[in-house]
């Protein structure tokens, strides 16, 4: 488990402003501190609060693409559709292909930081599906 206190001394990316934009998208609240301007590769530090997790959704792009995932603080978890639950700790690199339906966010009892990388592509765009059940994601260890 970690506590906000704690957490706040690891996550050295800093917590930003609460996601409102976006808060549709998720259970529970996040936090964004862009790193750089959507002039380059866009890139942002992302928090969960203790058992919020973002919807299931699919990066799209005609060309290129994606997403990449890097944890630096607290624990969480990446599922990607059909597969078993990943769970992310400080130092992990998760790679997300354009087309691949997934989430992520933070254990239920710790914050969780990443930082998200926009991989450049040709006509990209983010699809916003359902939630995340509630029952499957409170069975994840």
């Amino acid at each position: 488990m970690m506590q906000k206190e704690e957490f706040d001394k690891c996550n050295v990316f800093g917590l930003g402003q609460e996601n409102a934009a976006f808060s549709q998208y998720f259970i529970g609240k996040s936090y964004l501190n862009p790193l750089t301007g959507p002039e380059t590769v866009f890139m942002a530090n992302v928090t969960f609060e203790p058992g919020c997790r973002n919807n299931w959704h699919i990066h799209h792009a005609a060309s290129g693409g994606g997403q990449i995932l890097i944890c630096t603080a607290g624990s969480g978890w990446y599922q990607e559709e059909g597969k078993a639950a990943v769970s992310l700790e400080p130092g992990m690199v998760i790679t997300i292909a354009p087309g691949v339906k997934h989430w992520h966010g933070a254990k239920a009892d710790s914050w969780f930081s990443h930082i998200a990388v926009e991989v450049p592509g040709v006509d990209t765009r983010n699809e916003w599906l359902e939630a995340v059940d509630a029952d499957a994601y409170a069975k994840l260890g």
